[in-house]
């Protein structure tokens, strides 16, 4: 019996001798959380982010400064999680899928 595009994929995250927290993505350029580590720093990051923004959308009437703020924040924690990603993880290319 022949396995879903689903199946082999999950095959493909789970073969992780190395013990990288991100996977190589299938399709495009970037990383997936494969280990409990990589999840972690995903969810931080996006709590990070609904927080940040939340943080802005409370100001009544945000100022340039607030505004600058919020985008170095932002700017600063993807570059973050990219760091994190690049260090615990597979190297990124751009690929296109091994089925």
């Amino acid at each position: 019996m022949r396995k879903s595009m689903f199946g082999r994929y999950l095959d493909y995250l789970r073969d992780n001798p190395e013990g990288y927290w991100f996977k190589r993505k299938l399709f495009g350029w970037g990383w997936t959380p494969v280990m409990v580590e990589g999840w972690i720093v995903t969810l931080a990051f996006i709590l990070f982010i609904v927080y940040t923004g939340l943080e802005l959308a409370s100001i009544s009437s945000p100022t340039n400064k607030d505004l600058a703020w919020f985008f170095f924040k932002l700017i600063a924690s993807i570059a973050i999680l990219i760091f994190i990603c690049y260090r615990a993880g597979e190297r990124p290319k751009w690929s296109w899928g091994n089925f």
